[in-house]
């Protein structure tokens, strides 16, 4: 059998009907990359098998796809859970902004291609606004751009390029995430939620690491050079490498946005 063929065979065995979904862009990506879309049918099927579906319909539940590619399972269970924050935390509108941010911040995608990743991120980001704008027409309340913008920057901390297997970023650098973690009761039911931002390499996520709440995986060492001085001073102590450590400090889910930190020097 020829590849075309064998190809063509396999679109026609997946995608059931008249009506085909685009589940290959090129032989390829196919043949370079292994690239085959998941067809949306098979989607619904394989969330709604039980445990994962009772998982899309809990609002902290993470999820995580080694291969996203332009998100289709990613966009379904946002879809799922943003539909049980519009039945049991839509009292008002900051409860709908509050849940519908922390349920967006429970999902995670690593993408080896640069366009699937950055379509994926568009993806989930206009999933994200059109449900937000749907509950918002319905209350009669205007969107609020720092929701948006918050939201934005929760996707591009959550979906990131690289390679799963080697879990490695295109640079070379160890994959980050970020976690969000949930500063107040939820048991409690809090309109407003606060978060804390701690950020994990793949690798530390895999080794159970235990970080300090708030710790970037970015630490920018300070060394300072030797000057003629310190060459002409003979008791002069050798200069101490020193570090600049950022830590995200708590804030509400709403103002992640923000990105605020704290810099402290450990000498």
């Amino acid at each position: 059998m020829s590849y075309d063929v064998g190809v063509k065979a396999m679109v026609k065995s997946l995608v059931p009907g008249p009506k085909q979904e685009t589940i290959i862009k090129s032989k390829r990506r196919v043949q370079k990359h292994g690239e085959v879309f998941t067809p949306k049918w098979m989607v619904e099927k394989m969330l709604n098998v039980p445990g994962v579906k009772e998982a899309c319909n809990s609002v902290t539940a993470i999820f995580l796809e080694p291969a996203v590619g332009e998100g289709t399972f990613l966009i379904e269970i946002l879809k799922r859970k943003l539909k049980v924050v519009s039945k049991k935390h839509c009292s008002s509108m900051t409860e709908y902004e509050n849940y519908s941010l922390l349920a967006l911040s429970s999902l995670y995608g690593i993408e080896l291609l640069e366009d699937n990743a950055h379509i994926c991120i568009m993806n989930v980001f206009n999933t994200f606004l059109d449900c937000y704008t749907e509950v918002s027409s319905k209350m009669e309340k205007r969107i609020n751009d720092k929701v948006l913008a918050s939201a934005k920057v929760i996707i591009s901390s959550n979906i990131r390029q690289g390679n799963f297997l080697t879990r490695l970023a295109p640079n070379g650098e160890p994959i980050r995430f970020s976690e969000w973690q949930v500063a107040n009761d939820l048991s409690r039911r809090p309109r407003v939620i606060k978060v804390n931002r701690t950020e994990y390499t793949l690798d530390e996520i895999y080794e159970k690491q235990e970080k300090e709440i708030g710790s970037t995986a970015n630490r920018l060492n300070v060394n300072r050079q030797l000057t003629i001085f310190d060459l002409m001073n003979q008791e002069a102590e050798e200069p101490q490498d020193k570090q600049e450590i950022c830590k995200y400090i708590t804030v509400k889910i709403v103002d992640v946005y923000k990105e605020e930190m704290e810099v402290y020097t450990n000498e």
